[in-house]
């Protein structure tokens, strides 16, 4: 069975800003428990991640992103999209490290085979600790689309 990584990114001080993390959590709690995923909390990431990304077969993101929407719009972007959004001016809000993060791993040749991005899109970014009511309803639909991945990816044989 593939490794995957699970990467939530964010700053938990910053309300939305931190909703990849808030995310990571959730869905730490519920598929946790399988044996083939690492969750990792990258925080507001840096290129130490970069060894843990190319180690994996699989990479699944989980971060704010502006999709252009209403708050608590969550898209996902799998493979060459993902790579297509992360180019585009200004979408996410760590778009240029993880970019970074990206082209390490592309240079050594260890792009993870099959990477997304589960993007969510922020309502404000204030000092605070909780995300927006509009996030927290979206963690559902984060946890649906990752649900998804992981099946269609052949990354869960069982019911989670």
């Amino acid at each position: 069975m593939p490794r995957t990584l699970i990467l939530g990114i964010g700053n938990t001080l910053l309300t939305d800003e931190g909703v990849g993390v808030y995310a990571l959590h959730a869905l730490h709690r519920q598929f946790g428990h399988l044996p083939d995923l690492d969750f990792l909390d990258g925080g507001t990431l840096s290129f130490t991640l970069a060894g843990a990304i190319e180690e994996a077969d699989h990479l699944i993101v989980l971060d704010a992103a502006e999709l252009n929407a209403e708050p608590g719009v969550v898209h996902t972007f799998e493979d060459a999209a993902m790579d297509g959004f992360l180019g585009a001016a200004r979408r996410s809000v760590h778009e240029v490290g993880l970019i970074d993060l990206m082209d390490i791993a592309r240079l050594t040749e260890h792009v993870p085979h099959r990477r997304a991005l589960i993007g969510i899109q922020p309502h404000r970014f204030e000092w605070g600790e909780t995300p927006s009511p509009e996030l927290i309803a979206a963690l559902p639909r984060v946890k649906a689309e990752f649900r998804r991945l992981l099946e269609s990816w052949g990354c869960l044989k069982v019911a989670a």
